[in-house]
């Protein structure tokens, strides 16, 4: 008999099937199969359990990695589901869209030559076939306390907020200006990273739990602030970060420039036939397109745009390929779907007399390192270029949008407008208003998915303490 702390020398890392590249760019669908139940054990069975798990510490909702890996091994999928969402509100989603390389799997004892175990795809697996087989998350045990939370923003932080929050006997209602819930989730990350049937199956688990969502409905105009402050015994805010980082060059306003999140925004809607959004769509189908910015929503951008059946899709970067921010696995993917990438390279105007006609970069070199340890890239005098475009879309990332009713109700900000928050261990992420709690990319700025789902939860925990609720363990 093999021995099965040598499983991961017998079983090389396999990845799901991956859609081949010529099929994967007609249309918009997820490209990645799904594990078979003896896939997902023999993968999960690589885990070797090593004594101080990095994957648990690196990951930042410190997930039971090892734990849930070897229930999946003895074919225990409902208590791998349940422990799964012990620590992660939406591991399906996560499984999909988290930077896995540059996380749990990164830290993993097999990446170094070996492999890492295919954990993403595994967490992926657990609560997709958990949901398809029947199972719910188990509230047999919680007991209504009479306290209400209103949330604002139905994205990952106010659905970590609201899943703690329900599990503890409050009732969270959700409110979102979308007519959906999932905020980006939905609709700024692709169909082909994240199907929203997946999102929509999170609203039906979560309503079931008793999570009551009021969506089409923007706090501050359709409900005033002031109605949630006197209506529930605490609010919590996650309204994420939508206002577009500007490159401030010349040409940014020429016609045929677009910011990043709009671009997207209007790709997710037509795809889902959503009224009026065949003439919002904006689509680059023939056009020779740069996106200029080298993290997941240039990817995202890259991969969108072939899609559309763009004639040429470039993407820039100011760093070399090493420093990119975005996820490996989706870089991997644009170039396997036709992108090219141009390294080294910071636009400095985009061209063009009545609309983009091209963009203009230099040539970069990486500098000492910064005040956050990263080299700063230094343009190269006389290398300048002009590389031909009909359209270019701004990736440079995303800055807080504080509404205008924070002043008048005592929620400051930074000077950034990052929400300023407390660090208190009793009541973490309460705002300068003691009713009022904040999290997710309108907090620490714009970041993963994971994060926002993590301060999500902690700010729960915070309001518990706040209604003097004591948490479940």
């Amino acid at each position: 008999m093999a021995d099965k702390h040598l499983h991961f020398l017998d079983v090389p890392r396999a990845e799901p099937a991956k859609m081949a590249v010529e099929a994967r760019v007609g249309h918009f669908r997820e490209i990645y199969a799904p594990y078979e139940p003896q896939q997902a054990a023999s993968q999960a069975r690589r885990c070797i359990a090593c004594g101080n798990p990095f994957c648990e510490w690196k990951c930042p909702v410190h997930n039971y990695i090892p734990n849930w890996l070897k229930l999946i091994e003895e074919g225990n999928l409902f208590e791998a589901a349940e422990l799964s969402h012990k620590t992660n509100s939406l591991p399906e989603m996560c499984g999909r869209i988290c930077p896995q390389d540059r996380l749990c799997e990164g830290a993993c004892t097999l990446n170094d030559g070996l492999g890492a175990v295919t954990i993403g795809s595994i967490e992926k697996y657990i609560t997709d076939e958990a949901f398809r087989r029947g199972w719910s998350p188990d509230m047999s045990h919680v007991r209504p306390t009479g306290r209400r939370v209103a949330i604002v923003g139905a994205g990952p932080a106010g659905l970590g907020c609201a899943d703690i929050l329900v599990r503890n006997g409050v009732e969270p209602v959700v409110f979102d200006r979308y007519q959906r819930i999932g905020g980006l989730l939905t609709f700024g990350i692709p169909p082909f990273k994240l199907e929203k049937e997946v999102v929509e199956k999170r609203r039906e688990v979560m309503q079931g739990m008793g999570v009551e969502f009021q969506l089409a409905t923007d706090v501050g105009a359709d409900v005033p602030f002031e109605r949630l402050l006197d209506d529930y015994d605490a609010v919590f805010l996650g309204m994420g970060t939508y206002t577009s980082v500007q490159g401030g060059f010349p040409g940014e306003d020429l016609p045929g420039v677009y910011e990043a999140l709009p671009y997207l925004i209007s790709n997710v809607n037509h795809e889902l036939a959503l009224p009026g959004s065949a003439d919002r769509l904006i689509s680059l189908r023939g056009q020779r397109v740069m996106v200029l910015g080298g993290g997941d929503t240039g990817m995202d951008c890259n991969r969108t745009a072939v899609r559309q059946g763009a004639a040429f899709v470039g993407c820039t970067y100011r760093r070399d390929e090493a420093n990119m921010p975005g996820s490996r696995r989706d870089y991997k993917n644009s170039k396997e779907e036709g992108v090219e990438f141009l390294f080294n390279r910071q636009p400095i105007e985009i061209v063009g007399s009545e609309r983009v006609e091209g963009v203009k970069l230099v040539a970069t070199r990486l500098g000492a390192p910064g005040p956050r340890g990263r080299r700063i890239p230094e343009p190269i005098p006389g290398s300048e270029e002009v590389v031909a475009a009909d359209a270019v879309i701004i990736a440079f990332g995303f800055l807080p949008s504080p509404p205008n009713w924070f002043a008048s109700h005592d929620i400051r900000v930074h000077g950034n407008g990052r929400v300023r928050v407390s660090a208190g261990c009793n009541t973490p992420f309460q705002t300068t208003n003691p009713k009022v709690f904040a999290g997710g990319d309108m907090v620490r700025g714009s970041d993963l998915v994971v994060t926002a789902v993590f301060e999500g939860r902690e700010a729960a925990m915070g309001i518990l303490a706040y209604l003097n609720i004591r948490a479940s363990s």
